[in-house]
């Protein structure tokens, strides 16, 4: 063999060595979102589909979800990693299970305010929080909305609701149909479901709770606390190479939808470009976003919605909001910079 020849073998291989090696050192995370592959999913599945957690030295596997309080179990049971999921969900868990061994923590707010808002058609007269006393709500049994509801009825100084519940598929068609008078779910879920059943925007009440006095966090990045024990830089890397991406969403939206058409061929692109482009809007670069800062959380207002919870969801304990957040994982403040500029 020359030696040119047994360079270039001698290359070959450790090439295909350094692969190996890389393949080897990349982290496997088993990631969960809260919902379906939707337009605000696009905040997860766009910095996988370009790459920036396999440039972290991650493996991520992004699965949909049927409701915050399923991530949140997965995640204790040790089948997810880390997942997308609702505070108030998390708070409930851990007040609920306080032997539980592996109750996760929130490590990076994403939703600064919690989507769960009121709806209703003008038609009924229904045009402020007031106008609710007396009226029959509907919601499913475990939407965030609901079960926060008694911070919005003290907050607003509603009486005397009835409430019907249904699955969620129904809830919207309910409203249209007259069913009842009024219900709650993530405004730019049930706002975009009313439209697709016929109401017109205008016809339609929106009465967010950040709007009415109700200023709960909404939904976070969770993490096992074992993974935060064993491999805290698994976490911020994920955590820096989310940021990254969103970023990317929350300046193209459009483009960006399609990491959501990629993972689901059926969906109605348009559709939920709008819901994305709301979500952002509403929660994501809300004002009270752009005063704490992306990703972080204001220890008195975290405080003050323990206590919330723990009152408006009678759990068996009061929710410790030390437990629940850990913040010493997140990425540089230059890292978390990503709100687009503020509408004017």
């Amino acid at each position: 063999m020359s030696k040119r020849q047994f360079l270039k073998t001698t290359a070959v291989a450790l090439t295909a060595w350094m692969a190996v090696g890389h393949a080897q050192a990349q982290t496997p995370i088993k990631f969960q979102l809260d919902w379906r592959f939707e337009g605000p999913s696009a905040l997860f599945l766009q910095p996988a589909a370009k790459g920036y957690f396999k440039a972290a030295g991650l493996d991520v596997t992004l699965d949909s979800g049927n409701g915050s309080g399923g991530t949140v179990t997965r995640v204790a049971s040790g089948t997810y990693d880390m997942g997308f999921a609702d505070m108030a969900a998390l708070m409930e868990f851990h007040a609920n299970n306080p032997d539980a061994p592996n109750k996760p923590v929130a490590v990076m707010m994403v939703y600064n305010n919690t989507p769960a808002a009121v709806l209703a058609l003008k038609k009924s007269g229904i045009a402020k929080p007031a106008d609710l006393s007396g009226k029959k709500l509907g919601a499913p049994v475990f939407d965030a909305g609901r079960k926060a509801w008694p911070i919005f009825e003290k907050a607003n100084g509603v009486k005397n609701v009835a409430w019907t519940s249904m699955d969620p598929p129904l809830r919207e068609t309910m409203l249209v149909r007259g069913d009842v008078d009024a219900i709650t779910g993530f405004s730019f879920t049930s706002l975009l479901n009313l439209e697709a059943r016929g109401a017109k925007p205008a016809d339609v009440v929106v009465m967010p709770f950040s709007q009415f006095g109700v200023k709960l966090y909404g939904n976070a990045i969770i993490a096992s606390p074992k993974l935060i024990k064993e491999n805290p830089a698994a976490v911020k890397a994920f955590l820096s190479a989310f940021a990254k991406g969103a970023k990317e969403v929350m300046a193209q939206p459009a483009a960006s939808v399609e990491s959501v058409k990629a993972r689901d061929g059926i969906i109605n692109v348009p559709l939920e470009t709008r819901r994305l482009q709301l979500a952002i809007d509403s929660v994501v670069a809300s004002p009270d976003a752009r005063q704490e800062g992306f990703g972080q959380v204001n220890p008195g207002r975290l405080s003050l919605m323990a206590s919330q919870v723990s009152d408006a969801y009678k759990t068996k304990t009061r929710v410790n909001p030390d437990a629940v957040w850990n913040g010493s994982l997140l990425p540089s403040s230059a890292e978390l910079n990503i709100l687009p500029p503020a509408k004017r």
